[in-house]
Parts: C-alpha cells; sequence; structure tokens
C-alpha cells in the first residue's frame, strides 16, 4: 500500500478484498433477474413479442446498443489515461475500467465504488495523491456534465424527460420529487466540489472538517474528512494543468455518458416495430435516461439492481408496449450491468495474483 495516502482515506487490503469478492455478485443478480422474472409474469405479452420478428433486424440493433457500450467503456479509459497523464497503457486502463465497473455494480447505488478504485489504482503503482486526484477529478467531471446537461435538457424536453405525461413542475409526483431532490443534491455538491478544486480548496476544506466535528453529524465524519483531505491534494494538481486538458476530460466524460444513454433508442429499434423516431424523440429518450440515472442513484440496492428494471418500463412506456417492457430492460442490463459482473468475476481472479505476486503487501 502507498504510504502517502492520508491515514483517514487508507483502504486495507482486507477491505478491497471484501468490496471485489466475486460472491457480491450473488445479490444483485437475484434482485434484477427476479425482479424482471416477477415483470415478465405480470406483464409480458406473447403475441406483441410475436409480431415483433425477432431476426438479423433484432440482433442488428441489439449489436449497435452494445457497441454503445463498447465505446463508453473506452472513453472512460481513454479519460483515465488523460487523468494520470499516461501513467498507464490502453490495456490497463481498460482493465481497471472493468474492475471499477465492477466495484460500483455491486455497491450500493448511493455510495459508489471510489474507495475500491483508490486501492485499485494505487495497487497498480500510482501515487497516492495522484491517485485521489484521479478518482475525485473524475466524480466531479461527471458531476459538471449532469450540470450542464439536465437544464438544457429540460429546456428542450421539458417537464416530460421526468416522466411520461408529464406537462408541468406543479404535476411531479413521488419519482419526480426524487428527480428534484437529487438534482439539489448534484448542484450542492458539485458547486462545493468546484469551489473546493478552483477557487477556495483551504476554505472548503476546513468547512468540511468543521462539519465532521458536529455532534449531529458525527455519522459521516469519516465522509467529511476524507473529502477535506482529497480536496487539497487534488486542488494542487489540477488548477496547475492548462485549460485543454481539461477540455479533452471533459469530452471523453461526454462521449462517455452520451454513448450510455444513446443505447435505449437502438435497443427499441430492436424490439419495437412500430418506433420510428425523430430528432425529438431522440433527444426525449436521451433525456428520460439522464434522468432515470439520477432518480436511481438515490437507490440502496447495488448497482439499482432491482430498481432500475422495475422503472424502466415507466420511464418509457410512450415508446415501449407494456408486453416487451421487461424483455428490453433485461437486454439492457445485460449489456451495461451483468456484463460487468461477468467481466469481473473472471478479471478479478488474474487481478489479485498479478499485482500481489509482483507488489508486497
Amino acid at each position: 500500500m502507498n504510504s502517502d495516502l492520508p491515514k483517514e482515506i487508507v483502504i486495507t487490503s482486507g477491505e478491497a478484498t471484501s468490496e471485489l469478492r466475486l460472491s457480491k455478485v450473488i445479490l444483485p443478480s437475484i434482485l434484477g433477474l427476479g425482479v424482471v422474472v416477477w415483470l415478465m409474469y405480470r406483464e409480458f405479452d406473447i403475441a406483441v413479442f410475436r409480431a415483433m420478428q425477432p431476426g438479423i433486424h433484432t440482433a442488428g440493433w441489439l449489436l449497435m446498443a452494445a457497441g454503445m457500450y463498447v465505446l463508453r467503456h473506452m472513453f472512460f479509459a481513454w479519460r483515465l489515461r488523460m487523468v494520470t497523464d499516461g501513467f498507464f497503457s490502453w490495456m490497463a486502463s481498460v482493465r481497471l475500467i472493468v474492475l471499477w465497473e465492477f466495484s460500483t455494480a455491486v455497491s450500493p447505488t448511493s455510495v459508489g465504488g471510489a474507495g475500491v478504485a483508490l486501492y485499485l489504482l494505487t495497487r497498480e503503482g500510482l501515487s497516492g495523491a495522484r491517485t485521489i486526484a484521479t478518482v475525485l477529478y473524475n466524480m466531479i467531471s461527471d458531476t459538471v456534465l449532469f450540470m450542464i446537461s439536465l437544464p438544457l435538457l429540460f429546456l428542450v424536453v421539458g417537464p416530460g424527460m421526468i416522466r411520461p405525461g408529464l406537462s408541468s413542475l406543479n404535476d411531479v409526483d413521488g419519482y419526480g420529487m426524487i428527480f428534484l431532490g437529487m438534482v439539489a443534491f448534484i448542484y450542492l455538491y458539485g458547486m462545493l466540489f468546484f469551489a473546493g478544486l478552483f477557487v477556495w480548496p483551504s476554505a472548503i476544506s476546513g468547512l468540511l472538517r468543521r462539519l465532521a466535528s458536529l455532534r449531529w453529524l458525527q455519522r459521516w465524519s469519516d465522509v467529511f474528512l476524507n473529502t477535506a483531505d482529497e480536496m487539497v491534494l487534488t486542488a494542487a494538481a489540477v488548477r496547475k494543468k492548462p485549460v485543454f486538458w481539461h477540455v479533452r476530460i471533459f469530452l471523453a466524460t461526454l462521449g462517455a455518458w452520451l454513448c450510455r444513454f444513446a443505447a435505449f433508442p437502438f435497443l427499441f429499434l430492436a424490439f419495437v416495430s412500430t418506433f420510428q423516431p425523430g430528432f425529438y424523440d431522440i433527444l426525449t429518450i436521451l433525456a428520460r435516461g439522464e434522468s432515470m440515472h439520477v432518480i436511481t442513484s438515490a437507490t440502496p440496492t447495488p448497482g439499482a439492481a432491482g430498481v432500475a428494471e422495475y422503472v424502466f418500463g415507466g420511464f418509457f412506456s410512450d415508446y415501449v408496449p407494456l408486453g416487451v417492457a421487461a424483455v428490453i430492460a433485461l437486454s439492457w442490463r445485460l449489456l451495461g450491468y451483468y456484463s460487468y459482473l461477468v467481466a469481473g468475476c473472471i478479471l478479478i481472479p488474474s487481478w489479485w495474483k498479478h499485482t500481489f505476486s509482483s507488489k508486497s503487501e
């Protein structure tokens, strides 16, 4: 383990092993697939499925959707290379993104896999300070993208980006309230970290330490202390970078998230024969995908397993017939979620063997 990591944010080998153990795929698999089976039992319409006549047409669009997730992975690998100034090769970056996504997939969505990411990068030889800067800056890049894209999509699509049929924010229901609450959190989080990285790093770090000392916030004191340390280290690293460095990382972030949400239209084309989208429909689907991600990011289940499959049909009910929504939801999760569970199970044993045979504990 790198000794230059602040002691409050060191993750031990045992903790990492706990997070990366293969048995952790069992719970999300049971939750997600269980919900899909239940939805199919309740809603699946064999007549609608037969009318689709799945064949080469379906396979072709599914391949396009899979291609979007491959591109997404490569964009994230490219971003990792840029943030670390080329420290990792392309193959190492691709491998690390698989492990990072696996740890995220088996962690509660509201927690994420940042702690394991710190461990992964330090085990690969990246210094503690650069590891913290890499993980935190990646998180901030995602947040800034959402801060920009959410209002832009709302201006174009309107309240309908939250759910079908919603014409005014005065009519928001439970999902709408969760969405608005999460958007408010994203902006608060994003502005805090932007100020901490580029304007007042010491002041924001001091504020976080003061919050950690409050009795009624003791439950989250470790989080505040960790973030305070990360803030100062990351600010020192990224404030020296040229503007074009930040622009390239933002473009990689944009490409990754755009590919993720762009998979939806291809999935609809694969299974819904009547789906003939126009430009506005594509924007609406992209906006709904982003809204769904924002809402499910508040769920306590690993990788939003069970929740994402359940809410999928409701978010796209004006584009997807109820009788095949569960099939499309399953295809979507197989491409973007269960694929990382499988890839992680294949890669983790060899990664442990490689890192521990070449580096001391």
